[in-house]
């Protein structure tokens, strides 16, 4: 029992290694995974509430890009002349 509690004390360095070679990842997917595991610690919420709150913020700005596009194509105004 003592050597079990003596091994739990002390900390053990280990080597990880990825399972895929990092060059085979593409840059964008780790920064990607990155920002979402700092947003799920620093929000205290799990990866899939950080991927539903990342794509509502992209229909968020899709929609509002689409009023901002649907503004420019008409007038709110119309004034009849006559």
């Amino acid at each position: 029992m003592a050597g079990v509690l003596e091994r739990m004390r002390r900390p053990r360095k280990q080597l990880v290694k990825p399972c895929l070679p990092l060059s085979a990842i593409p840059l964008r997917a780790l920064e990607l995974q990155t920002a979402k595991e700092i947003l799920a610690e620093t929000f205290r919420i799990s990866i899939p509430e950080v991927e539903e709150m990342i794509q509502n913020r992209f229909e968020d700005a899709c929609s509002q890009e689409c009023r901002q596009e649907e503004d420019r194509l008409w007038p709110r105004e119309f004034q009849v002349e006559g």
